[in-house]
Formats: structure tokens, C-alpha cells, sequence
């Protein structure tokens, strides 16, 4: 009996001495789960169940492995923190309820409330923190080094980095959307961890792995998994392509442009492969004759330029390509055909006609493909007949000069060439004015210009000395200057520009005029206009009056006379005088061009007689 009493004794003091010294019971008390970001205020409220009235005392503490570290006391409703990490972070908010600024990784472990009430046994709330921070983006390297499909061991395929996250993140490899598991000798992850100072982690992933040919165009990226409260989240890198070198498999050779070429083109010829990196590569033509293959010159990174294509660059050509690390050869060959139209003539070649005549002229050609013709005027461009051949009938002087056979090839848009040919016309000389005027100032020097056209080739001539200058104004026509001093003998006589060639001769008279005469003349005319609107005014104020007083039978029956003096009985006469002098009145010249006598250029009468 007495070694039970002391047994139980033994066991209430140790019960005792471990509630005094903050040690949980043999209960174990479920913790109250709080979730927040680093950077968030944490709310630590003791239960509402607990007693915290003015006459309990409150004391807070965290475990930190098996002890209760004191941070917070309150007594009776006053808040004092305990020194130590949490001195300056803890604020009372009411009652035992605490507000835990600026959480940080470290501050994920558990808070103990204790509540001591009078005649109370002391009670407990334990709060578990989750602290959680989102990493930044992820960050992706692929090799730079490139990855050979015939390596029998597994090769670095790029790295991925997730820095400054809580708790630690996640990395999942993919390949074109499909995620990456490790597979032996194919697929394996190695995997580095660094906690910083700040209680951050950094992660750093590597994928290892064995890739193929059709991995070439594959398109590789990571993702970061992480929780933060509330759910899980996840942030994806970039994706990156990682280079693959594989041997040749063929080779072909590609003409640019992909069209049928013309003489005048730029052509590329160029070696491509399957194979990376790209194998030595020869381009050589076969020659016609021997059928030897020769190598090309002035290729450069297996490309071959013919800035300017023509014929002779057609024929079979062959790119050879070399593989040195396996040996493989391949090759792979192109017909090249550079189409063309040359060797366009007309004949003849220099026709000669007459006047009256007809022509025929025969257009023919060169060419890669079939051919058609076109004749167009070359001074007009105007399209006078589709075919290789132009009949000409009837030819006037007008016919002469250039005609354009067009060759092209209706296949090969652009390609056509053009032959000029010039029709001769003879005849005697031609001018485009028998005469003309030209307004001068007296010794002045003025340039005069006669155009002649003709063949054969007029010689053209002035009657005056001076400098002149030819030069052909077309295939037919020739436009002569004479660059000369105004003199009186010049007003008076003019010059003449007189040509002639074997089949006869022409000329033409150029009239010089000064130009103050020209200005009054003007004048001249003027008045002359004036004084016709008032004889015309003057007519019909005598006709208006003569009405009036019944002298005119205008529009009455039967016959009237007009009583006149004897001398005059007959006649009715309206004199109307001018004062212009006679050599002014050569406006009044008869209809045939006689000059009246003087008399009748003083004088003007109107005879009103029936």
C-alpha cells in the first residue's frame, strides 16, 4: 500500500513539473492551420473558449523541437514581448489575440497560446504556420554545344532554373507539350538545391537525353510547380530548340528562281542536304561534247550565281556532296535551260522605195521556244500587224522611216527582242511652208530653221552667209540653222533656205518683220474696225430718218418719188469722208485685190439707187 501511494505521488509531480515547464500532456493537441504569403501580417488569436479576462495571464510561445521558446506575456489585459527574434514583430490586438508582422520562411513552426485562470487548470491552442512564396519565372538554357544522333551516351539537352520560391518548387520537363519521364539510357533529370539566407530555395533542374533526327524541329521547355494559399500554381518557361547533328541521308540541287528562265536573269543554283552539319559540296556541269564533268568556278557556300543568265549557261549540272565523318557520298543533277530569242532580222535589210511603190517586208528569228511576230510604227508605237510579215501598199513620202519587229515568246513572260528597220521613201526634196513670216529686231541675231525632208539625202543651202548647223530630226528629215545678223537687205528681200537632191528641189522664204511694225498694224487693223461700226452706224441713222418722214416706199404699196433738186433728181448719195492718207487705205482694197484710185481711198460712197 505504501509503495502504491508513492508511485502515484512520483507520477503527480512529474505530471506537475512538466506542465510548469511548458510541456504538452500526454494529449496531443491538433494545431490550427494557418496559410500565408512571405510578406503577409499573421493573426494568432488564442480560441474563444479560452478564459482571457483581465485576471488571467496569457504567455505565448513556439516550439522550436521539443522546448516552448517564450515570445509574448500578457497580465491583467497588458502585453509585454519577451526579448529574443519576435521582440519587435508582435503587436496585442485584444485579449491574447497577436499580430505577427512581415512573415518569413523561418516563421513556418508552431505557436503555443497558454491561458492560467484562477482556480482553472491552465489550457492551450496550438497554431501550425504555412508560409508559402511564388517563384520567379523560370529560367531556360539549351545546349550550345549541339547534340550528335550517333553518341552512345546521354547528352546535356538544356537547364532550367526556378529561383527565390517556398516551399521548394517543382520542375517537370516537356518536349513539344508532352512531359518527360526518366527512361534508362534515354532520359534522365540531375537536380541541384540551394536555400538562401532568406530561407528562399533555388532549384536547378538538368535534362539529360538521347535524341533523334526527328528531334530537330522538337521545341523543349520546363515548369515550375508551387503551392501558394488557397491551390497550386504553375509558371512555364520559354520554349528552345536544341541542335541536332545527324549525317546525310541525299542531296539535292535547287534552281531559284523556280520558273522558266530568260537570257537576262539572275540564277541561283544551290546544293542542299538532309544531313547537319551540311556535307562538302561540288558543283560541276557535264560538257556537250565529252560528256566529262567539270567543276564549276566562282561557287561560294555551295551556291552557284549567273547574275546574267544567257544560252550558254544551259545544260546538265550536278551537285556532288561528300560526307567525311561516314564517308557517304550522294549526289543529285538539273537540266538547266535558259530560254531566248536572238538573231531577229528583217528583210530587207535596207529597203529603198518610191513614191506609189509597195514593200514587203519578212521578219524572222532564233529562239529556245516557239516564236511570235508584231510589226509596230517606231515613231508612234502604234501596232500595225500581228505575223512575221508586212505588206506595205501604196507608199507615200509620210510612210517613210523606222518600223519594229517584236519577237517573244508567249511562254516566257518578258522574253522577246526588237529589229529595227528603216523604209526610204525618194522623192524630190520637201518643205514644211513655202513661206513663212518671223517678227525680228533690227541687228539683232537670230537663229532661222528650215526643215527639209527627202531622199536621197537633200543638200540644203541658204541665200544668205552665216553659220549654219545641220543634224537629222528623224530618218527622213534634216533641220538646218542659220544663225545670222539682222540687216535692212534681210527685211527687205528675206532669206530662202533652198534644197535639192537628184530627183528635184524646193525651198522655202522666211519674211523677216520688225517687231514694231507688227505693233502697228494692230493698230491699223484696229481702227479700220472702228470705222466701219460707225459708217455701218451712220447707214442706218439715214435709212432710220428717211423711213420716218416717208421718203422710203419701205414695206407700201405702189411707187413713191423722193422730190429732189433737179441736179440730183435721180440719184441718192451718201458721201462719207476719211481722213486716213492713201497708203493706210490698203485695208479697202477691192475684192480682187486692186488698189482703188486715190480719189476712192479718200472717199467712200454709198449708192442707194434702186
Amino acid at each position: 500500500m505504501d509503495l502504491t501511494l508513492l508511485l502515484c505521488a512520483l507520477l503527480l509531480t512529474a505530471f506537475c513539473c512538466r506542465r510548469s515547464a511548458g510541456v504538452p500532456g500526454e494529449e496531443e493537441v491538433i494545431p490550427e492551420i494557418l496559410e500565408f504569403q512571405v510578406g503577409d501580417n499573421a493573426h494568432l488569436s488564442c480560441d474563444s473558449s479560452l478564459p482571457t479576462d483581465n485576471r488571467s495571464n496569457v504567455d505565448w510561445f513556439f516550439k522550436h523541437k521539443d522546448q516552448l521558446i517564450p515570445i509574448f506575456r500578457v497580465r491583467q489585459g497588458q502585453g509585454q514581448p519577451d526579448p529574443g527574434d519576435y521582440q519587435h514583430r508582435l503587436t496585442l490586438l485584444g485579449g491574447a489575440n497577436l499580430s505577427l508582422a512581415h512573415v518569413t520562411p523561418r516563421d513556418e513552426r508552431i505557436f503555443i497560446c497558454q491561458v492560467k485562470a484562477i482556480g482553472s487548470h491552465t489550457q492551450e491552442k496550438h497554431i501550425q504556420l504555412r508560409i508559402y512564396k511564388a517563384p520567379k519565372e523560370p529560367t531556360i538554357q539549351a545546349s550550345t554545344s549541339g547534340i550528335s544522333v550517333t553518341s552512345k551516351v546521354l547528352q546535356e539537352v538544356a537547364t532550367c532554373n526556378g529561383e527565390d520560391g517556398y516551399p521548394l518548387p517543382h520542375i517537370t520537363w516537356y518536349k513539344n507539350r508532352t512531359p518527360l519521364k526518366e527512361e534508362k539510357n534515354r532520359i534522365r533529370f540531375t537536380e541541384s538545391r540551394t536555400k538562401e539566407s532568406s530561407g528562399l530555395y533555388t532549384v536547378r533542374s538538368t535534362l539529360w537525353a538521347q535524341l533523334d533526327k526527328e528531334d530537330k524541329e522538337a521545341l523543349f521547355y520546363c515548369e515550375l510547380s508551387y503551392r501558394l494559399p488557397g491551390g497550386d500554381h504553375m509558371k512555364e518557361s520559354k520554349e528552345v530548340n536544341v541542335t541536332i547533328y545527324y549525317p546525310m541521308e541525299k542531296v539535292w540541287l535547287e534552281v531559284m528562281p523556280n520558273r522558266l528562265l530568260k537570257e537576262g536573269d539572275k540564277v541561283e543554283l544551290k546544293c542542299l542536304s538532309d544531313g547537319n552539319p551540311p556535307p562538302d559540296f561540288t558543283i560541276r556541269k557535264q560538257d556537250p561534247s565529252s560528256h566529262d564533268w567539270l567543276e564549276v568556278e566562282n561557287t561560294s557556300d555551295a551556291v552557284l550565281v549567273l547574275e546574267q543568265a544567257n544560252r550558254h549557261h544551259s545544260g546538265l549540272y550536278e551537285c556532288l556532296g561528300l560526307d567525311f565523318e561516314t564517308g557517304m557520298e550522294a549526289i543529285d543533277q538539273q537540266q538547266l535551260l535558259v530560254n531566248y530569242v536572238s538573231n531577229v532580222q528583217v528583210q530587207p535589210r535596207a529597203p529603198v522605195t518610191f513614191e506609189g511603190n509597195s514593200l514587203k517586208l519578212n521578219c524572222s528569228a532564233e529562239s529556245s521556244q516557239p516564236v511570235v511576230f508584231q510589226w509596230k510604227r517606231e515613231k508612234t508605237g502604234e501596232v500595225l500587224k500581228n505575223g512575221s510579215v508586212l505588206h506595205l501598199t501604196n507608199l507615200t513620202r509620210e510612210a517613210g522611216g523606222g518600223y519594229l519587229c517584236v519577237a517573244s515568246v508567249p511562254k516566257v513572260p518578258g522574253l522577246k527582242h526588237t529589229q529595227l528597220v528603216n523604209v526610204t521613201i525618194n522623192g524630190s526634196p520637201w518643205v514644211m511652208a513655202k513661206e513663212r513670216h518671223m517678227w525680228v529686231k533690227e541687228n539683232e541675231v537670230v537663229n532661222l530653221t528650215c526643215e527639209i525632208s527627202g531622199k536621197p539625202r537633200p543638200t540644203i543651202s541658204w541665200s544668205v552667209n552665216g553659220t549654219v548647223y545641220e543634224h537629222d530630226k528623224d530618218f527622213q528629215s534634216i533641220l538646218s540653222t542659220l544663225k545670222v545678223q539682222v540687216i535692212p537687205e534681210l527685211l527687205e528681200k528675206g532669206v530662202v533656205c533652198q534644197a535639192s537632191n537628184s530627183l528635184g528641189s524646193n525651198k522655202t522664204t522666211i519674211l523677216l518683220e520688225l517687231a514694231g511694225t507688227r505693233q502697228e498694224s494692230k493698230g491699223v487693223v484696229i481702227v479700220a474696225v472702228i470705222v466701219c461700226i460707225l459708217l455701218l452706224a451712220v447707214l442706218g441713222a439715214v435709212l432710220y430718218f428717211l423711213y420716218k418722214k416717208g421718203k422710203m416706199p419701205c414695206g407700201r404699196s405702189g411707187k413713191q418719188e423722193i422730190t429732189l433738186p433737179l441736179a440730183r433728181k435721180n440719184e441718192i448719195v451718201v458721201e462719207v469722208k476719211s481722213d486716213k492718207l492713201p497708203e493706210e487705205m490698203g485695208l479697202l482694197q477691192g475684192s480682187n485685190g486692186d488698189k482703188r484710185s486715190p480719189r476712192d481711198q479718200g472717199e467712200k460712197y454709198i449708192d442707194l439707187r434702186h
